[in-house]
């Protein structure tokens, strides 16, 4: 009675996509942060070229510089990725774009640069990051001023369903999608918790944590026309899970299916 309930609920407060508007994000293999690699940091310029010169889509992670720019960085601090250290919100954009990234030669891109780089030659994944005190308003408002006319297949996500939802109210003409992760919880609160920020985020898409899968909430909503993306298959056997159960993996590692066509030519 409760899952029938749950359908119901799901149908009204968030509704599935058409399925016109998120056809291009099914059966392609998005590189997690880039194809990066020996020499290749993730979310590098080299780490896009790699990826677009093999034909894959690009998921990328975006954070907010001191003055407000969006810049591609996963990380809270600089201190794991580059020879910096301290809080990456703390500098500005052109202070970032002098730090270079460990084990290449390239610096911290803008998103700007990203886009410029990709041109629409491959689908685009944005991760948008956000904890309690991010200023949700301007993280988005940053992405969504350098996304107005661009030309190409292009989407942004977020574990935060405040993103998802802020696109879906000021930008929908911009695909939103919703991360998540179940971390092994599957009691009543745990998938109440999951319907709740799904119906908080209204999104056009699921990317969902490939070790949780099979989930019968994803694939509920898969089965409603949400597309489900899966992360971060780093395993051929996470690969052969992800094609069972979700429509395109973000990989990295063993999770790619052949090596980056620049590689190719490089050894020949």
């Amino acid at each position: 009675m409760l899952y029938l309930l749950s359908i119901l609920l799901d149908r009204l407060f968030a509704p599935a996509p058409l399925p016109a508007r998120v056809a291009w994000l099914h059966g392609v293999t998005y590189a997690h942060r880039g194809l990066h690699g020996a020499g290749l940091p993730e979310n590098s310029p080299a780490a896009f070229a790699a990826a677009i010169a093999a034909g894959y889509g690009i998921e990328c992670d975006i954070q907010r510089s001191s003055d407000g720019q969006a810049m591609v960085f996963h990380d809270w601090d600089l201190d794991r990725l580059t020879t910096e250290t301290g809080p990456l919100i703390e500098r500005s954009a052109a202070q970032l774009g002098q730090i270079r990234l460990v084990g290449g030669e390239d610096t911290i891109p803008t998103l700007r640069q990203l886009l410029d780089q990709v041109a629409g030659r491959v689908p685009l994944l944005i991760e948008i990051k956000a904890r309690p005190s991010t200023r949700i308003p301007a993280i988005c408002l940053a992405v969504r001023r350098l996304l107005e006319g661009y030309r190409g297949p292009v989407a942004v996500m977020s574990f935060d369903p405040r993103i998802s939802s802020w696109f879906a109210r000021f930008s929908p003409h911009i695909v939103h999608g919703l991360v998540m992760s179940e971390e092994g919880s599957r009691t009543l609160f745990a998938r109440t918790r999951r319907h709740l920020m799904l119906w908080r985020a209204k999104p056009d898409f699921l990317a969902y944590d490939v070790a949780d899968l099979p989930s019968r909430f994803a694939a509920a909503q898969r089965r409603r026309g949400f597309p489900l993306l899966t992360w971060t298959v780093r395993s051929p056997e996470l690969l052969e899970r992800a094609a069972r159960h979700a429509d395109a993996p973000i990989a990295e590692a063993g999770g790619i299916t052949h090596p980056p066509a620049a590689e190719e030519a490089g050894a020949a």
